[in-house]
């Protein structure tokens, strides 16, 4: 007999611990940068690895889930997980960091190949998408809870292998959750034939959100991932601004249908482009109390980014199916990925610069993470752009519809 619930909860404890591992692994990066010796260059590299084991599995386990089952798929992530975090724990040097981060990410995309489909066949009708978006919900309110234990630990002189080893304990809590459970039965799926997703994929539209969402998806991950950098010496606690943008996040997501019924999917999607440009030219240009004002800007313009540009490809290419929606996300973990080295030469870049000018101590973080900020605003200026001309496109086809009709 299937326990659905039990099933449920493991879930919501898997993705806790993809969370844990975004916001600890973010929290100790200057512990890193110091103890290691590391470059912020490096460490957008094992950044890269997280980001880039997420989409491999995630592509993978999607095709295989309904020939070996999404239990398989869990074991996988568990071991993955497992290891990942305790080789982080006694890494020594660069390499193995760069390999426990690709297997902690691989465990993360399993997560997400096994636990959405299995929701959806678990539940039916409106209590699926209310259950879906209930499981959602945990990345940002993890990473949520995942910022305020790094910021606690660091508080109290805590080392960050001792930080690290706190993501165990979901990792643990879901292996038992679902240890022995009988999962659902898959359902036949609409679309599922796989030359109807390709055709629908190689589409104009497509093709065009695989570009949006590239970019939605480095403003959402690349700023934060680099919080405690950026905003060292801006008179604000970095974990702290980071907890506030998740928190918001996981409130803004727990109402988003409603706001979606109000201003449409596309609408959703310009808005929050032009909040996300306004936040991070906030967070760039301001210190003190001010940069929690620019982080709740920031953290209500990112909040809708993610699960409606995953609604617009089932609303406006659902012949694209499952598969289609996996090929999206896994483009903006990539692109993600692929930033992150890129993110961290500039911080290393704009420190020289700072360093040039005659400046040290906080003076020089101030100004190198500034500068970083202001190039990070350029990907979701772009958005606005783009989100404008797919905005009047849909309205235009829907009015066009009508009067078909």
């Amino acid at each position: 007999m299937v326990n659905a619930n039990r099933l449920f909860y493991g879930s919501c404890f898997a993705l806790i611990t993809t969370a844990f591992s975004f916001s600890i692994r973010a929290g100790i990066m200057p512990q890193l940068e110091s103890e290691l010796g590391l470059s912020a260059t490096q460490l957008g590299f094992i950044n890269q690895m997280w980001f880039w084991g997420f989409p491999i599995s995630m592509i993978i386990g999607g095709l295989i889930y309904r020939t070996v089952g999404g239990a398989k798929i869990m074991q996988f992530a568990f071991v993955a997980h497992a290891i990942g975090i305790l080789l982080t724990i006694f890494a020594g040097s660069y390499a193995l960091l760069l390999i426990s981060s690709l297997l902690i990410g691989l465990g993360n995309g399993c997560t997400e190949a096994a636990c959405n489909p299995m929701i959806a066949d678990a539940y039916k009708g409106n209590t699926m998408s209310k259950m879906m978006n209930r499981f959602h919900m945990w990345f940002p309110g993890g990473i949520l809870v995942g910022s305020l234990l790094s910021q606690a630990m660091t508080s109290m002189g805590l080392t960050w292998q001792m930080q690290v080893g706190i993501i165990l304990i979901p990792t643990i809590i879901y292996a038992y959750l679902f240890f022995g459970q009988k999962w659902p039965e898959s359902r036949v799926e609409e679309g599922a034939d796989l030359s109807t997703n390709y055709k629908a994929m190689l589409t104009p539209l497509f093709i065009f959100i695989l570009l949006c969402m590239a970019l939605t998806a480095i403003s959402e991950f690349g700023p934060n991932n680099w919080v405690p950098l950026t905003l060292q010496g801006s008179g604000a606690t970095p974990m702290l601004v980071m907890a506030l943008t998740f928190g918001l996040m996981a409130v803004a997501r727990y109402f988003g249908g409603a706001v979606v019924a109000k201003f449409n999917t596309t609408g959703v999607l310009w808005g929050s482009a032009i909040l996300g440009s306004l936040g991070l030219f906030l967070l760039s240009s301001t210190s003190g109390a001010m940069v929690y004002v620019a982080a709740i800007v920031y953290g209500l313009g990112i909040a809708y980014f993610w699960p409606n540009m995953i609604g617009f490809v089932a609303q406006y290419i659902p012949k694209s199916g499952a598969l289609g929606m996996s090929i999206v996300g896994a483009m903006g973990m990539f692109m993600s990925g692929a930033v992150m080295p890129i993110y961290g030469g500039l911080i290393d870049k704009n420190r020289a610069i700072a360093a040039e000018q005659g400046l040290e101590g906080t003076a020089l973080d101030v100004l190198t993470g500034q500068m970083t900020l202001s190039t990070m605003t350029i990907p979701p200026l772009v958005l606005i752009v783009l989100f404008g001309i797919l905005y009047f496109w849909v309205r235009n086809r829907a009015a066009e519809a009508e009067a078909g009709h």
